[in-house]
C-alpha cells in the first residue's frame, strides 16, 4: 500500500549542493566515499555523483541563459534511485549517511543537500 501522493515503485531524486570556495576537493572525497557505501545498499538502483564542469551553454539559436547558482567546479549533483519507499527509508537510516551529512555541512553553501524528487516521463 502506498501513501497518498507517493507512487509505488522506485523512488528517484536529484541531490544538489555547492562547495564553498576552496573546499571542492574535500567535498569530492566525501562524496566518493559515500558512493561506495550507498551502492552496496540492496535497494539502491542508482547513485551517480556528478560535478558541474562549466556553466550552462545555450543551444544554437537560443537566447543566452543565466549561469547556475555557483561557478563551475563547485556545484555537485547526485542522481539517485531506490527500489521503493522502504529501500529509500533504509538509505536514510544508514549510519554512514549521517556521518556524511555532518561532515558535508560546513563545506557547502546550502543548509544541507537540496533534494528534488523526480519521475521519468511515460
Amino acid at each position: 500500500m502506498t501513501r497518498p501522493g507517493r507512487p509505488a515503485g522506485p523512488v528517484r531524486l536529484v541531490a544538489e549542493f555547492t562547495a564553498l570556495p576552496g573546499r571542492e576537493e574535500e567535498v569530492e572525497r566525501l562524496l566518493l566515499a559515500l558512493t561506495e557505501d550507498v551502492r552496496r545498499e540492496p535497494g539502491c538502483l542508482d547513485f551517480t555523483p556528478l560535478r558541474v564542469v562549466r556553466a550552462p551553454v545555450p543551444a544554437p539559436g537560443a537566447e543566452a541563459v543565466v549561469a547556475g547558482p555557483a561557478p563551475a567546479g563547485r556545484r555537485f549533483i547526485v542522481t539517485e534511485a531506490y527500489r521503493d519507499a522502504a529501500a529509500f527509508a533504509a538509505h536514510l537510516a544508514a549510519p554512514y549517511g549521517a556521518v556524511f551529512n555532518t561532515a558535508l555541512g560546513p563545506l557547502i553553501e546550502e543548509d544541507g543537500s537540496q533534494l528534488t524528487f523526480v519521475q521519468p516521463l511515460p
